[in-house]
């Protein structure tokens, strides 16, 4: 089967890789229908989360069941579900407590405590890096899926690819930024970043009572697909102080809600990256002090973005200061999954209006490049195998 295969930093192609095969009775084999790039791909193809070996990528993926293990009754051939990304076994003590990015039996091999840079870790991803299980990814044309009797779920009659493949991974995404905060009704919530997980907390925001909505992002084609499609509110760093403007809109209190939905790579100049290398430092926390500083006082910060390092100068004085409560981490996919297809399933939510490009799999190389290097507009590029 083709499959799209990471070799090294910067090096990602389509080539022919194994079948994948059943290997426990919990197994099912997907034939992938649609299949997505996320900004966390991008931290492998750059080398920034480390991956030694070929790897096939992606956890964003739906299709039709092919095959599967003899445990699974509720599945059959012919049946189109959808896979969120973390891989979980429904038993151990995380997945019993609604934490199952937590996993105990997702992850043998790399599986821990401590949350180590390069040593332990939590439970399996699809496609994201021996670290996380080194499970083969769902950009491919065929897929094994472990525990498959826990995770997938069936798409509603009607409801296209398109419509709901953001459900695998970036719509419950948004989705837990804006729940953890606990929004009553009537608040600020500031959203840095524009990209996918972004647009996907602005319709989050909305929907769960939020009076504004506040897109923060550098680059204007992604403001302009954030005003066009979600109606938000726009400010770009480059051209406003947004604290302060942030601050003018409140009364001078702040967001009740900021959104980190950049992490460890955003857009930064020479000083920047110059600290970094001097503090052993991976990419920058300059979005999250930004949401230190943007947030009111016993605000809420939701940090989805992803953060792969130790940094030195964390303003815990601040957040300490101002009584920030912080929640972040891999999203409990499987504690919203079920409410969220039902908001598709209903019309409550338009999704697919995020999608930029659709592309065959084999131009996956082109695609990935646009979407790194933010060309043509690209905003989420969805792939056909």
């Amino acid at each position: 089967m083709k499959g799209v295969v990471f070799h090294k930093p910067g090096d990602i192609s389509v080539q022919t890789v194994p079948d994948p095969q059943i290997s426990d009775s919990r197994d099912i084999i997907l034939k992938v229908t649609s299949t997505a790039i996320c900004g966390s791909d991008l931290h492998i193809l750059s080398g920034s989360v480390p991956q030694a070996e070929d790897l096939v990528m992606g956890h964003e993926f739906m299709g039709i069941v092919e095959e599967t293990g003899a445990s699974i009754d509720h599945l059959k051939p012919g049946d189109r579900v959808l896979v969120p990304f973390p891989i979980a076994c429904g038993q151990c003590f995380f997945c019993t407590h609604g934490a199952s990015p937590a996993c105990e039996n997702s992850n043998l091999k790399h599986y821990g405590p401590n949350g180590d840079l390069l040593g332990q870790k939590g439970g399996g991803l699809f496609g994201y890096t021996d670290l996380y299980g080194g499970y083969s990814g769902g950009q491919a044309e065929y897929v094994r899926v472990p525990f498959a009797d826990v995770s997938p779920r069936l798409v509603p009659e009607g409801v296209t690819d398109e419509e709901i493949l953001v459900l695998t991974d970036i719509f419950p995404t948004g989705w837990a930024a804006i729940d953890w905060a606990q929004l009553k009704g009537g608040e600020v919530v500031a959203i840095f970043g524009s990209g996918p997980v972004g647009l996907m907390a602005q319709k989050a925001a909305w929907l769960n009572g939020a009076a504004r909505v506040v897109a923060i992002d550098p680059l204007d084609y992604r403001l302009e697909k954030a005003a066009a499609v979600n109606g938000v509110e726009v400010l770009n760093p480059n051209k406003v102080n947004v604290i302060e403007v942030i601050r003018d809109m409140t009364q001078g209190r702040g967001a009740d809600v900021c959104v980190d939905a950049v992490g460890f790579e955003p857009e930064r100049n020479l000083m920047d990256k110059m600290k970094a290398a001097v503090n052993f430092e991976k990419g920058s926390m300059k979005v999250l002090e930004a949401c230190f500083q943007a947030v009111r006082r016993m605000g809420t910060v939701s940090i989805m973005g992803v953060y792969g390092s130790t940094y030195d100068n964390f303003p815990l004085h601040r957040i300490f200061d101002k009584g920030i409560t912080i929640k972040q981490g891999q999203t409990p996919v499987l504690n919203y999954l079920d409410r969220l297809v039902e908001l598709v399933r209903d019309r409550k939510v338009v999704l697919d209006d995020i999608i930029t490009h659709t592309l065959p799999i084999e131009e996956a190389a082109y695609a990935y490049k646009i979407f790194q290097e933010k060309e043509d507009n690209c905003v989420k590029v969805v792939l056909k195998p």
